[in-house]
């Protein structure tokens, strides 16, 4: 399938979803990464009402920059697109002053962070009637769980969760994206010093996509590996074990019928 068609289909998703669903359109936060930049470009597609927030906390300039960016991009390409700043620094600062300090290391306070997005994105979407849109790719939703549960992965419907990374930049370019998103290292947006995915990870998205590939379709001789590729595969085996709590339904202790009342 060529990458107008995927375009196609799955904006043709969103509205049936949308109309299924009986909401008015879609609400998505603006990171100023390429994930959120193609998601809110294909909802734009829809012609639905759409959404974008631009919610900093502590941001990067640079990340806060490429997301204004791109809503004046999207905004003017696309008039059912509308958006809002929602400054959420100092709801952060305020949540850190009665936390115990003892227990703000920066990968809870990252964590943090995002919680607090996805309550506001909620807050307006309950407000207008619309779905909260997930941005998450399928290296980061299904692969090594890369996103916070009850934040990021907080979400209504996930329109590029099939989609690889390098998919995203794919279609992006199709769509012709703003360059500064295109050539940006992709990143959470949940540190105030910019640090990239591949900092945080310890691998390229184009390595982890090659062990994704290498695991599920049995895609070459794993007896024939480089150093590096060990080190790539045991990463991703690594986070995707550790995380597969984020991926797999709720566990539900299911009370067996000699317990239960008649």
């Amino acid at each position: 399938m060529r990458n107008f068609e995927i375009i196609d289909y799955i904006v043709n998703w969103l509205i049936q979803y949308s109309e299924h669903s009986k909401t008015s359109g879609f609400i998505i936060g603006i990171s100023g990464g390429i994930d959120s930049a193609l998601t809110s470009t294909l909802c734009a597609k829809t012609g639905k009402p759409v959404i974008c927030l631009n919610m900093p906390i502590h941001q990067h300039k640079a990340e806060y920059d490429r997301a204004h960016e791109h809503i004046h991009w999207l905004k003017n390409k696309f008039n059912n697109v509308t958006s809002l700043e929602v400054d959420l620094t100092e709801t952060f600062n305020s949540y850190c002053n009665v936390l115990p300090a003892s227990i703000q290391d920066g990968l809870t306070m990252a964590n943090t962070r995002s919680r607090i997005r996805m309550t506001t994105l909620y807050s307006f979407a309950c407000n207008k009637k619309m779905l909260v849109v997930g941005t998450g790719n399928k290296v980061e939703d299904f692969g090594i769980g890369f996103y916070t549960k009850y934040g990021d992965g907080g979400v209504d419907l996930s329109p590029i969760a099939d989609l690889m990374k390098s998919d995203v930049f794919a279609l992006a370019k199709e769509l012709k994206i703003v360059e500064s998103i295109i050539n940006a290292k992709p990143t959470d947006g949940l540190f105030a010093d910019g640090r990239s995915d591949e900092e945080q990870i310890g691998a390229t998205y184009d390595e982890l996509e090659w062990a994704m590939l290498l695991l599920s379709n049995s895609a070459g001789d794993i007896k024939k590996l480089t150093d590096r590729e060990r080190v790539v595969l045991d990463l991703y085996k690594s986070m995707n074990t550790a995380n597969q709590h984020k991926m797999r339904p709720i566990p539900v202790c299911l009370i067996p019928l000699k317990y239960q009342k008649n």
